[in-house]
């Protein structure tokens, strides 16, 4: 059986790692390398960061950060954040990503979900869906969750796999930051009609919320910020918690 993923996530700001509630109201958490660097020594099993911050400078300043990134650690990182062509992959793997992540790209143009599976392949192409429910209906949203769509969460992310992304990373904006639990209804029905691994974010507050995910959202990785970054979760005692309830996980 595969084992489960733990995955802090790092929301990167001019260089800093923030966090927020419900997608606002950001507060500084630490230096990226340094935060990255604590991770892989304490038993993250990926991290994700994603450059919140949209500056003319942003694209060289996130290659930059993702070299010295990869200088420190040894687990395989995500990155994310205004990638809209294969030459944004090309740089950030060409630093030493393992793998990265597209939104309103995608959305934008889904052909390039197309594009990168095909010339890096599938296992590096992550499809971040942010979405919240709207009158009973899962809508996906766009902007860091600024800009609602049309499209429907489950029918995007059909496409999305039918496309070649190699990971679905879904956040609930209706959870995130809430420290509530995980969509974990929404998650079970994305695992149960896909057949790549769903990644589960947004509404981590508790040991027992990453327990929930995998037992009833079928998550095959749980991504957290804060919970991690002010230090109210522990990944090392999470983990020995997760395996004392029979969830396979890396120790």
């Amino acid at each position: 059986m595969l084992t489960k993923r733990i995955i802090p996530c790092l929301d990167i700001k001019n260089g800093r790692t923030v966090k927020g509630v419900n997608f606002v109201d950001l507060r500084d958490a630490g230096d990226p390398v340094e935060l990255a660097a604590k991770y892989a020594e304490t038993g993250a099993d990926e991290l994700v960061f994603l450059d919140i911050s949209a500056t003319e400078e942003r694209r060289k300043t996130l290659a930059d950060l993702v070299l010295r990134v990869a200088e420190k650690i040894n687990i395989p990182f995500t990155v994310g954040g205004g990638i809209s062509s294969v030459e944004d992959v090309d740089i950030l793997l060409q630093n030493g990503a393992d793998k990265v992540s597209i939104n309103s790209s995608a959305v934008k143009n889904p052909q390039l979900i197309n594009n990168l599976a095909a010339k890096f392949g599938s296992q590096c192409v992550v499809v971040a869906i942010d979405a919240k429910q709207i009158e009973g209906k899962w809508t996906v949203h766009l902007v860091g969750g600024k800009v609602p769509t049309e499209l429907d969460l489950f029918e995007w992310a059909r496409e999305v796999e039918q496309r070649g992304a190699g990971e679905i990373l879904f956040t609930s904006m209706d959870h995130d930051g809430t420290k509530n639990g995980f969509a974990d209804e929404a998650l079970a029905k994305l695992s149960g009609m896909l057949n790549i691994p769903i990644i589960a974010s947004g509404g981590a507050g508790t040991m027992q919320h990453f327990t929930d995910t995998f037992k009833n959202g079928k998550s095959d990785a749980a991504l957290a910020a804060s919970v991690f970054h002010f230090h109210e979760i522990d990944i090392p005692e999470l983990k020995h918690e997760l395996k004392k309830q029979n969830i396979p996980v890396r120790i």
